[in-house]
């Protein structure tokens, strides 16, 4: 496994804590929407050091990128309300299935088109077959009957 597999694999590992352990923040302070002010608080901060660590002067360059390209934060901030909002509810193994299964989805869809500047990866019966055999799976773990 490279470095970047690694990386990703506990970038993928966070998702379900960071959705656990700010659901239970928003509920102890009764408020999912200040929980996730006090994550994206601490979030900044952190980008800010990992920033100035390995050099700040990328920020120069930002006013001139086109708009679209900041709908990324927009998206996070709905990502972050979102299952902090559910995941007490509906459960963090069901809010994380559905976000898995949403990027799924939408890994594809971008790997085929080359949205956003992604190399393109077409979707051949293979690729196909093998993102049916993850759903499947990842509906397994959440759907199958308890012993």
């Amino acid at each position: 496994m490279t470095q970047h597999a690694l990386v990703m694999l506990a970038a993928g590992f966070g998702i379900p804590v960071l959705a656990a352990l700010n659901a239970r923040l928003g509920a102890n302070i009764g408020g999912p929407a200040a929980a996730a002010v006090v994550l994206f608080l601490v979030a900044l901060t952190t980008a800010a050091v990992a920033m100035v660590l390995t050099g700040p002067g990328a920020l120069a360059r930002v006013p001139g990128q086109p708009l679209h390209l900041f709908a990324a934060g927009a998206l996070i901030a709905f990502y972050v309300l979102s299952i902090t909002w559910i995941a007490p509810v509906f459960g963090v193994g069901n809010a994380v299935f559905f976000v898995l299964m949403g990027q799924l989805a939408s890994a594809a869809m971008i790997d085929q088109l080359g949205l956003f500047g992604a190399r393109q990866v077409a979707l051949s019966p293979i690729r196909i077959g093998g993102l049916a055999l993850m759903a499947v799976g990842l509906a397994l773990t959440q759907f199958a009957p308890r012993e």
